[in-house]
């Protein structure tokens, strides 16, 4: 492993360092709205236009690499980013910072699809679901880093954007500076949606419903946790810990996942889901209480994304899995816009508790939805069933792609040993 990190160190570290500032600025934008009197639903709107930006990036940014290349379209789209760190403190107005957060989410959707093909072209068939293991891990040590640094400045001034902007310039130098091989820029035709749908209901479903969940407590944690009171620090590792748990949840889940029917293991994560924000909507301000709570849902949902993609690829065939990619993408997209405007009205209408609210229908729609699907529909085989790939809904197509390429290889490869086996 230690070799296979080697490799790629001067990539990984750029990618602790973009995250350290990125998000850094996804809860300050929360604690500063707050301040400046921001209501929820416009907040939400703020949030959740992040994810329309990224969508867009993620549909448009291969065409920009084809045109100019992957070195400049990196380079440039991390100037935008560091220059738009430090517009949210020159601008504080709600149009300007959606303005500004929808520029975000754009540039950094170029800036994972360049990263993530630099990233599996250095892959080989052996080592690429380590480096994909090793990539999760750097964008997770990334945001949890950057909980702890807004707790070193004052939130009301400039210091905490200006050192974001300052993480997010740095984490280029890295990358742009090593020996790097260029990869060639490839566009793959995205699956139609009523054929994804019809080839993975469940797959489809859960990770449009996956999407307003993990937007929702990844962009509107920090909402809730200022409007229940919690102090800076508190609020910092509130999110903090729903990283951890995605961090520490990961691998668990995932060889389960491949040892039993996936979709037995969807609806059990489902409903512990369930219980986790029924425990923080009754937990009122008792802080350990709602850390528990949040470790949980984090340690559920990043892990959900990566049985979802698993569960898709049960059902395709091997020369399918790279175009279904961009429709798993665009789906949760879809619902990742949805969750922080949800959650936004219903903190309107109810308060705070409204954001564990709506998580709460969304889990206990997604267990009863498989528990369905678990009725209608006889389970894959287990022999035949594509391997859990750990990979954070935060990643472009390009790095989900890369685990359907892994999928297809190790499917190959079990088909040739099967045909030496009967030969």
């Amino acid at each position: 492993m230690l070799k296979v990190i080697n490799s790629v160190w001067a990539l990984l570290l750029g990618i602790v360092l973009i995250l350290m500032g990125i998000g850094m600025q996804t809860t300050l934008i929360s604690v500063r709205g707050a301040i400046e009197n921001f209501s929820s639903n416009i907040l939400a709107v703020i949030i959740a236009i992040y994810f329309f930006g990224y969508l867009l990036g993620a549909r448009l940014a291969p065409q920009l690499i084809c045109h100019v290349g992957h070195v400049r379209v990196f380079a440039a789209l991390g100037s935008i980013i560091s220059a738009s760190l430090i517009a949210f403190e020159i601008f504080v107005n709600p149009l300007a910072w959606m303005l500004i957060r929808f520029c975000l989410g754009f540039c950094m959707s170029g800036v994972y699809v360049t990263a993530e093909s630099w990233l599996n072209n250095i892959a080989s068939n052996t080592t690429r679901g380590r480096l994909l293991s090793a990539y999760m891990l750097a964008q997770t040590i990334g945001v949890v880093l950057a909980q702890g640094l807004l707790t070193f400045g004052n939130v009301e001034q400039a210091t905490l954007f200006i050192t974001a902007s300052i993480l997010v310039s740095l984490s280029f130098a890295p990358i742009l500076l090593s020996v790097i091989t260029v990869p060639s820029a490839n566009i793959i035709k995205p699956m139609s949606l009523l054929e994804l749908y019809k080839k993975s209901p469940l797959g489809t479903i859960g990770i449009l419903l996956l999407g307003v969940i993990y937007s929702a407590k990844a962009g509107m944690g920090a909402v809730y946790a200022v409007q229940a009171g919690f102090s800076i620090k508190q609020t910092a590792l509130f999110v903090a810990v729903m990283w951890i748990g995605s961090l520490i949840s990961q691998y668990p889940i995932g060889w389960l996942s491949d040892q039993i029917d996936r979709r037995t293991l969807i609806a059990l994560l489902a409903f512990i889901g369930v219980n986790a924000t029924l425990l923080g909507y009754l937990s009122d301000s008792t802080i350990h209480l709602l850390m528990l709570s949040a470790l949980l849902v984090g340690g559920i949902a990043s892990p959900l994304y990566s049985m979802f993609v698993a569960h898709t690829n049960d059902f395709l065939r091997a020369d399918e899995m790279a175009s279904a990619s961009s429709g798993l993408i665009f789906v949760f997209g879809a619902g990742a816009i949805l969750g922080p405007i949800i959650a936004g009205q219903m903190m309107q209408i109810v308060g705070p508790k409204g954001f564990w609210l709506i998580l709460f229908v969304n889990f206990i729609s997604m267990a009863f939805y498989t528990m369905w699907r678990i009725a209608s529909r006889s389970a894959p085989c287990l022999e035949d069933a594509s391997p859990y790939v750990a990979i954070l809904p935060i990643s472009s197509p390009v790095a989900l792609e890369a685990v359907q390429e892994w999928s297809q290889e190790l499917s190959e490869q079990e088909d040739n040993q099967g045909q030496s086996r009967n030969a």
